[in-house]
């Protein structure tokens, strides 16, 4: 197996033995590559990101209650997940290691929240390096796919230069390896140019266990993380995934079980995408979709509406019907004496002020009304 990252020291030499699989593709990796079909992995699979009502977005604190209401529908366990370092493939036992993964997401954020449940028979955490049990977690918000780590750049000229790093490691899509736990050193290693993406107000985690090193037990992380269409090393620059409803992103997991503080690697592997390679390609990743609330979390009609001002000059401006549940009556106040009862109204306002814009809806399962005060202002 030819490692593709030469460490120059014999520190680096111990930390990167650590990481030997994720560098150096074996040929079953090899293999997962010459034969992965164009776009994503698993096609006929797509995973649910749950949303969370505004009123109701969860804590990072390590607790599950704020998930007491997210259905078991949403989780994704160890019957997802498959070994492919060692061979192991879909052979859970679940006495040695069992995990579950609720994600979320809240309207109007761009957060990704999860809740990682695992229960391990050797947690394995009192090295300073990557020598640690680990949560993996590559997201690809806008599906630009491909690399996204330097050693397997598609310029193999470049894969070993760290100006490569810089300039392309994470930049597209993002790699978090989770400590789980982490004692006494950052929740996660970007494994990118830019570390800065595991800090507030991007991300935060918190953890609730009580076991020590080599015992067993069950680990709750809570945490949450921004994806980011373009995150170069000055966040200045970044750009972040904007989070709608339905739409699909990228993103794979791994659990990387040590069971042996003395071994210089993990024990298993055990991937979502089925791919080795997610750790490093995006195309190797799965469809993951925004899902809109719950019907069961939502009154049956709730009246809401947005506007644009189509022009500031000739004051007109057009409002949109953003309302809940089966409708079938709409009337507009539009604050200047004038309504209307049309769905989406546009609407020539005939003097400047600040208006008081009223939507009331009904429908056959009852009826409600929006009010936004002053937000329509013109000239």
């Amino acid at each position: 197996m030819t490692s593709r990252i030469f460490a120059r020291t014999a520190t680096a030499l111990i930390f990167y033995a650590c990481v030997s699989s994720y560098v150096s593709l074996s040929a079953r990796a090899q293999q997962d590559v010459a034969s992965a079909p164009p776009g994503l992995a698993r096609p006929d699979v797509e995973f649910r990101i749950f949303q969370f009502p505004a009123d109701r977005i969860p804590r990072i604190d390590g607790q599950v209650d704020d998930w007491s209401f997210v259905p078991e529908s949403y989780a994704i366990g160890m019957d997802q997940l498959q070994e492919t370092v060692f061979g192991i493939g879909d052979k859970h036992d679940k006495t040695n290691l069992d995990v579950k993964v609720k994600v979320g997401w809240v309207q109007g954020q761009n957060h990704l929240y999860f809740l990682y449940e695992a229960s391990d028979n050797y947690w394995d955490f009192t090295h300073d390096d990557l020598h640690n049990d680990i949560f993996e977690v590559v997201i690809d918000g806008d599906l630009s796919g491909g690399p996204l780590i330097r050693q397997m750049h598609p310029n193999i000229d470049l894969r070993n230069k760290l100006d490569t790093h810089f300039l392309f490691h994470g930049v597209h899509a993002q790699n978090y390896h989770i400590f789980t736990p982490a004692q006494q050193k950052d929740w996660a290693m970007v494994w990118g140019s830019q570390p800065w993406i595991k800090d507030l107000p991007f991300a935060n985690a918190a953890y609730n266990y009580n076991f020590r090193h080599g015992e067993n037990g069950k680990l709750v992380l809570e945490f949450f993380v921004t994806p980011f269409d373009y995150a170069p090393p000055e966040r200045s620059r970044a750009i972040q995934t904007t989070l709608q409803e339905n739409k699909v992103i990228g993103m794979s997991w791994a659990v990387l079980d040590y069971d042996d503080e003395k071994a210089k690697r993990y024990a298993a592997f055990w991937n979502l995408s089925h791919r080795t390679t997610m750790y490093g390609n995006a195309s190797d990743l799965v469809a993951f979709r925004l899902m809109p609330i719950e019907t069961s979390l939502r009154k049956p009609v709730e009246g809401n509406w947005s506007f644009e001002v189509i022009s500031r000059k000739d004051r007109i401006v057009s409002f949109r019907d953003r309302s809940f549940g089966t409708i079938d009556s709409w009337h507009w106040n539009f604050g200047d004496g004038t309504t209307s009862t049309e769905q989406h109204p546009l609407h020539h306002y005939s003097k400047a002020g600040e208006f008081v814009v009223t939507l009331r809806v009904q429908g056959p399962e009852g009826k409600d009304r929006r009010t936004k005060v002053w937000d329509v202002t013109l000239p």
